[in-house]
């Protein structure tokens, strides 16, 4: 792990953060696949409970 080092050759025991960058927005295709995965997961949780409901 990369330690950063001071003028006078100290090492600083903190470690060297990542660089940050702003996230970009969503493109309509990608909105389109998580509204379609969301939906169909809904729909699996709500018919594992409906068809769990059937057997008890």
């Amino acid at each position: 792990m990369p330690y950063t080092t001071e003028d006078r050759g100290l090492v600083n025991n903190f470690a060297v953060e990542p660089k940050s960058y702003a996230a970009e927005p969503a493109s309509d295709k990608k909105k389109t696949l998580n509204m379609a995965l969301t939906v169909g997961g809904v729909l699996l949780v709500v018919g594992l409970c409906a068809f769990a409901a059937t057997l008890s």
